[in-house]
């Protein structure tokens, strides 16, 4: 049974619903039972009603079967609802779990793995286990039922003809044996290939203006249909293997009904049985070689469906980097915001041989506004990501507020910050969704001030629908610097005591610009600011200005003092200001 151990995943989801589960399995046994039923009333329907010729026996035969037929619907149809809705009950509850521990995994899990398989998985294989408990399980079942009940029948009304059956079941228990295992595993390479399919082209939607861009429409399109074609191959080979093992099966199974027919037959014209023995036995036999088709059939759902829960095991069972601490403690209130990394080190999962800090030490006091500057890859987003809590130094300690933030609830601690990255998020709902996506309990009046003080008010009043505009696909409606502003609104109506700030007004032309720079000024008068800016003249107001290289802090200071002083700051301003003076 190792090939069906991946469905353990499914037990701690259908023990709450077990009443169901115990109301279903009846209703599987009452159908089976009533199946094996219909041959007894055949036998009396034969030997007493036509061959001696007793109407009442013929009324009482028919009537029983009309009964047995009643309690057959209703059984199967309760059955039907009953299995459907735990399927669906069991596969909503799989996700649901699935998809709330993925995205705790953290971003150090995702420099590793595609989201595009991650979705195949919680999708289509999760479909899969659907199909299992919603049909395939409760077939097999019925059919095992009716299989043994059929061979306890045979042997019941001739146990010479029975002994012949029981004679033949190794030859049809050696296909499922043989092949069952390869096509659990070829289901399994199969299952691999379509996520692969999917992935590939969940990345070339999502990036489908590049594509058009570059004219690869149709490299993108033959690369797709490669993709394509590998997930089919896999499919074939596994449909190939069922496909033999089904009419290896099959074959077997109605051959076996014909040589007993023809032995039967050679009884009843001896005398040997009657003719009701020998309908009764062609019945079971039919029953039972039907039932063994159908299991051959519902053994390689199953293994499909151990195979996908494997899938699922292996995504349930990814380890989340990022722990809490067993005995968290809090901030004290409220958060002033004082932030300290005490010689931080820190190699990123993906780049294990590269320090992306190295013995990083910065102390940010409350309310103070603290410039980030370097030349790319210097590590000054790594400050964010570990501030955040999205991976854990290899030495050091980052603390806010004097807490080691190792020992803050990941919720405590991301609550008093909120962050506008250099290419903002938007999500497919309306504008007020969007920015209250920090703070779904803020009211319009605050939502709507929070859209002004980042100037964003006039462009979203003059959208269709205000407020209530539906903004697509990761805000495709809207131009750079207007994304830009949504999300400088949604980490405002935060109201945080730490605001991150990674390029916020990158993308904002140069009257935007400043009505937000403006904005911010006023803001950051009352919260920490950590300000990350590849374009100097945004920086110049900040109380103090880290020159980060190499992953190491090189140099602190106002501009003015970093200008005086020469080195890495003195050449990025010297560059900058006068490309800035070449272009006017």
């Amino acid at each position: 049974m190792n090939r069906f151990a991946g469905l353990r995943l499914l037990g701690p989801y259908l023990h709450p619903h077990r009443g169901r589960v115990a109301l279903a399995l009846l209703s599987v046994i009452v159908a089976a039972g009533t199946v094996l039923a219909f041959g007894a009333c055949l036998r009396a329907l034969i030997d007493r009603g036509f061959s001696q010729g007793q109407p009442d026996v013929l009324h009482y035969a028919v009537a029983w079967i009309l009964i047995v037929a009643t309690v057959l619907a209703v059984a199967s149809g309760s059955r039907f609802y009953l299995v459907s809705w735990l399927g669906e009950r069991v596969v909503g509850d799989l996700r649901r779990d699935l998809f709330a521990h993925v995205v705790r995994l953290g971003p150090a899990w995702f420099e590793i793995k595609r989201s595009g398989d991650v979705m195949s998985r919680i999708s289509s294989d999760a479909q899969l286990i659907e199909q299992m408990i919603g049909s395939s399980t409760s077939v097999a079942l019925r059919n095992t039922l009716m299989c043994v009940g059929g061979i306890a029948m045979l042997v019941i009304t001739n146990p010479k003809l029975a002994a012949l059956v029981l004679a033949l079941v190794p030859l049809v228990v050696a296909p499922i044996i043989i092949f069952g295992r390869k096509v659990r595993a070829l289901s399994r390479e199969a299952q691999a290939r379509i996520a692969d399919l999917v992935s590939d082209g969940a990345e070339t939607l999502d990036g489908v203006r590049t594509v058009q861009a570059f004219g690869q429409e149709q490299w993108v399109a033959k690369r797709f249909g490669e993709a394509t074609e590998r997930a089919f191959a896999a499919a074939v080979q596994r449909i190939t293997r069922r496909a033999i093992m089904t009419t290896l099966v099959i074959f077997i199974v109605f051959a076996a009904v014909g040589f007993l027919l023809w032995t039967g037959g050679q009884d009843v014209i001896a005398g040997r049985i009657t003719a009701g023995d020998l309908s009764a036995f062609v019945f079971y036999a039919v029953l039972v070689a039907s039932s063994g088709g159908a299991i051959s059939e519902t053994i390689g759902d199953l293994q499909r469906a151990s195979g996908a829960a494997e899938r699922l095991s292996e995504l349930k069972a990814e380890p989340p980097v990022i722990l809490e601490a067993a005995q968290p403690k809090l901030l004290p209130q409220p958060v002033r915001g004082r932030i300290a990394f005490d010689k931080i080190s820190l190699r990123y999962p993906a780049r294990p041989d590269t320090l992306a800090l190295d013995r990083f030490d910065l102390t940010v006091a409350p309310g103070e506004t603290v410039a980030i500057v370097g030349p790319s890859g210097a590590g000054k987003t790594t400050v964010f990501s570990l501030l955040l809590r999205f991976y854990d130094p290899e030495k050091g300690t980052v603390r806010v507020d004097g807490v080691d933030i190792r020992e803050l609830r990941l919720h405590e601690l991301r609550r008093c910050l909120a962050i506008v990255p250099q290419e903002p998020v938007l999500f497919t709902a309306t504008v007020a969704d969007n920015i209250r996506y920090g703070r779904p309990e803020a009211s319009e009046a605050e939502v709507k001030a929070a859209a002004e003080a980042a100037s964003a008010l006039g462009f979203i009043e003059a959208l269709p629908h205000g407020f209530t505009t539906h903004l697509g696909a990761r805000g495709v409606r809207l131009s750079g610097g207007q994304r830009q502003r949504i999300a400088i609104a949604r980490a405002l109506l935060c109201d945080p005591a730490i605001l991150l700030l990674d390029e916020a007004t990158s993308a904002l032309d140069a009257e935007s610009e400043l009505a937000v720079q403006q904005a911010l000024d006023g803001l950051t008068q009352r919260r920490t600011t950590l300000v990350i800016a590849h374009r100097l003249a945004t920086v110049q107001k900040a109380d103090r200005i880290v020159v980060v290289e190499g992953g190491q802090l090189v140099d602190v200071g106002t501009h003015a003092e970093l200008a005086r002083r020469g080195g890495l700051y003195a050449r990025l301003a010297e560059l900058q200001f006068n490309l800035s003076a070449a272009a006017a």
